[in-house]
């Protein structure tokens, strides 16, 4: 079975500018935490349930730390994969 591939930060500005219906490279560096709840929705919806420590959610604050919460999250010792 193939793994999909990890989410990078391409992927991550495409989804947020879906949002606010904008061009990706017009995404801010900082999330609000509006993004957040959108992104954290669409990439369960693309990779399933993902198990995300409260924690580790509350300390997003930029599309980097995005980044690296969902890549660990779906990754293979997250429970993202399908």
């Amino acid at each position: 079975m193939t793994r999909a591939p990890l989410p990078d930060r391409a992927e991550v500005l495409t989804v947020l500018a879906h949002f606010h219906d904008r061009p990706p490279e017009t995404v801010e560096e900082q999330l609000g935490s509006l993004e957040l709840t959108w992104l954290i929705a669409e990439f369960e919806q693309r990779y399933g349930d993902l198990e995300l420590p409260d924690e580790a959610v509350d300390a997003v604050r930029t599309v980097t730390d995005a980044v690296e919460l969902l890549r660990g999250a779906v990754g293979p010792a997250g429970r993202g994969q399908p």
